[in-house]
């Protein structure tokens, strides 16, 4: 079992994306039932165990509590995408990414920019990029305190 410092942050962040991403088929209406949801989820080999504590944990939390203001972003940045447009992968790793340049300050923009890049090519779709990048560039050249 490995110490839940040890884990680098990248697999903490795939971590995160995927259990948020299953949250976008089963909604979860409380902190504990999100806590529940967590606990049970399945380890990756060679992952840290589902701690409620620690950058997976406040990842998934942070995204939860502000979802509805990172889809709100999501939404002013996206120009002519409706919200119900933009595919769940991409949705998920926008907030995420969001997440961390607004309410981490451990985590320097660009890191949350690539780490999302990186992750969607492993997940999303390749013509998704562009998007993402698109997103994540204007919301920073507009909020330059990062």
């Amino acid at each position: 079992m490995q110490n839940n410092k040890s884990v680098p942050r990248r697999l903490s962040r795939m971590k995160a994306f995927q259990f948020l991403y299953g949250l976008e088929f089963s909604e979860v209406n409380s902190i504990e039932n999100l806590e529940k949801r967590y606990r049970v989820f399945p380890i990756q080999e060679g992952g840290e165990p589902n701690f409620t504590e620690g950058f997976t944990w406040d990842l998934i939390v942070g995204v939860w509590k502000h979802s509805q203001k990172l889809d709100d972003i999501i939404q002013q940045y996206s120009k002519k995408w409706r919200l119900d447009r933009v595919g769940r992968v991409e949705l998920c790793l926008l907030r995420l990414a969001l997440f961390e340049i607004i309410y981490r300050d451990d985590v320097p923009y660009k890191v949350a920019m690539n780490e999302a890049l990186e992750l969607n090519k492993q997940f999303g779709e390749e013509r998704s990029q562009a998007f993402i990048n698109g997103i994540l560039d204007a919301y920073s050249k507009a909020n330059e305190s990062k």
